[in-house]
């Protein structure tokens, strides 16, 4: 009796040993088909539904990009206002496109869609028209590598927005991060190239893991348009303005040293300066990339479906996706980690909020001063105290995820701009006791953001009537002509083999 349970359970055994084999052996089989290619990608493909067709997971993947449900303590990947959140901006980006609307970013899916919709772009009815350069399509649209090997870089530089927009219908995708024939992580912006030479570095010389955040870098970066390169007045080049350092101090001495200005604010008169999303910049003062993390480890981790691993192209927070970004390296509850992070992002939050009401408090005490007959030599100092506390408020406000990527680097940097800002407003008191003013300037009611926009002088209901119209009469016809083209290239299909 005993032999016949042994041998039952040994047979048993050996059928699931033998199943597992199987199994293995199937997925090891699935996994030398599963990425055969079905299509040949020539050149520049910027469609990411062909790529889709011989990466159909990573394709499937990015698709949720489109997905707007994910919110944290701060932040969310739907449409929030940030402007009606803290209307105090409209007064620090008065006289710039920011003052009109400023949102929380969706995912890369709504890339064209957003810039059709923002009314930063302006409403251009005909090629030619509307305040921005085509240099603003940068970073949106896999179409830019195209246009820029077509064009020349310099050339696609010097065009307007308005002129590219049947030529731009693709949002962020493959064509912006890999090479099709290797698939290997590649860079297609020539400005961050242009960055790692004037610091004299090779971008070549790049491991994997660096490239896993390089890609990244570049468009999630602070940079300008400089008007003087290449000896074309006309080219809004993009620049990133890392010469010197990548650390706030170091870019903001370069901007003064070139005496550059985004925009002049019209109440205070300051050149100021506009912080895009230096994420990159903030990351490399962090505990993460000291440690070798690349921003892929945690905005695209690894995942497994029907036994094939690859990049989760969802990119997105870390914290809607815990258990495969966060919990590769960290071992606590979620709960207590979620805390953690939004205890930095809150003790951020309430630096820079307090700091934003203060800078604008100060534009409109300056611009009382030059009301009451200040000279430029009286605001020298004045204005440049401005620039420099709204400049290192809006490097840590501009980042996405800074006051989590660097909690002690943001943290510095905003009690930097408050110390600025402070002794800006204690010398901006003194002239105006000199100049006959010894009670505080009246200010507007800075917790209504339409009543701010109105404050500097914004028609917003007419700029809603023109975008709309844009949006109904050029949009459409953009994107008819261009998937008109599209749809005259070929796609050619790989024979089996």
């Amino acid at each position: 009796m005993k032999n016949w349970i042994l041998f039952i359970i040994t047979a048993a055994i050996v059928f699931l040993l033998a199943m597992l084999a199987y199994s293995i052996m199937d997925r090891k089989t699935e996994a030398r088909f599963a990425y055969q290619p079905k299509v040949q990608i020539d050149g520049i493909e910027p469609r990411d539904s062909v790529w889709g067709l011989n990466y159909p997971r990573q394709y499937q993947s990015y698709m949720r990009t489109q997905d707007t449900t994910f919110k944290s303590l701060y932040n969310t990947s739907g449409f929030k206002d940030v402007l009606a959140d803290q209307p105090e901006m409209v007064i620090l980006w008065a006289g710039y496109a920011f003052s009109k609307d400023y949102n929380h970013p969706r995912g890369h899916a709504w890339a064209i869609t957003d810039v059709h919709n923002t009314l930063r772009i302006g409403s251009p009815m005909v090629p030619g028209d509307g305040p921005q350069p085509s240099t603003c399509w940068t970073c949106k649209s896999t179409d830019v590598p195209r246009l820029m090997s077509e064009l020349g870089v310099t050339e696609y530089y010097s065009q307007k927005l308005s002129d590219m927009g049947t030529d731009v219908i693709n949002p962020i995708g493959c064509a912006d991060c890999h090479n099709p024939q290797t698939m290997n992580l590649t860079i297609t912006r020539p400005a961050l190239i242009e960055a790692f030479e004037a610091m004299g570095k090779d971008i070549n010389k790049a491991s994997h893991q660096e490239m896993r955040s390089l890609v990244c870098a570049q468009c999630h970066v602070e940079y300008y348009f400089d008007r003087t390169k290449q000896g074309k007045e006309k080219a809004a080049y993009l620049t990133f303005p890392w010469k010197d350092g990548l650390s706030v101090e170091n870019i903001e001495a370069y901007f003064d040293k070139i005496d550059f200005a985004d925009w002049v604010h019209p109440i205070s008169k300051a050149r100021m300066l506009k912080a895009q999303h230096p994420d990159y910049e903030l990351y490399e003062m962090s505990v993460h990339a000291k440690r070798g993390v690349s921003c892929a480890d945690c905005h695209m981790p690894y995942k497994n479906e029907g036994g094939q691993k690859f990049t989760d192209h969802h990119i997105g927070s870390p914290l809607s996706n815990v258990e495969n970004s966060c919990f590769v390296c960290h071992r606590e509850k979620q709960s207590d980690l979620m805390t953690d992070v939004y205890e930095r992002q809150r003790k951020v939050k309430e630096g820079s909020g307090k700091v934003q009401k203060l800078i604008a408090m100060a534009h409109i005490e300056a611009g009382k001063a030059w009301e009451l007959g200040a000279t430029e030599s009286q605001m020298k100092d004045i204005l440049i105290g401005i620039r420099h506390a709204q400049w290192r408020w809006d490097y840590v406000v501009a980042s996405h995820g800074g006051a989590f990527h660097a909690p002690l680097e943001s943290s510095r940097i905003i009690t930097s701009a408050t110390d600025i800002i402070q002794e800006t407003r204690i010398k901006l008191s003194r002239l105006l006791a000199s100049l006959g003013h010894n009670k505080p300037v009246e200010m507007p009611d800075f917790s209504n953001k339409a009543v701010l926009q109105a404050y500097i002088g914004l028609d917003i209901p007419a700029e809603k009537a023109s975008k709309s119209k844009f949006l109904d009469e050029v949009v459409p016809m953009w994107l008819k002509e261009g998937k008109a083209r599209e749809a005259k290239k070929e796609v050619k299909t790989v024979s089996s083999r």
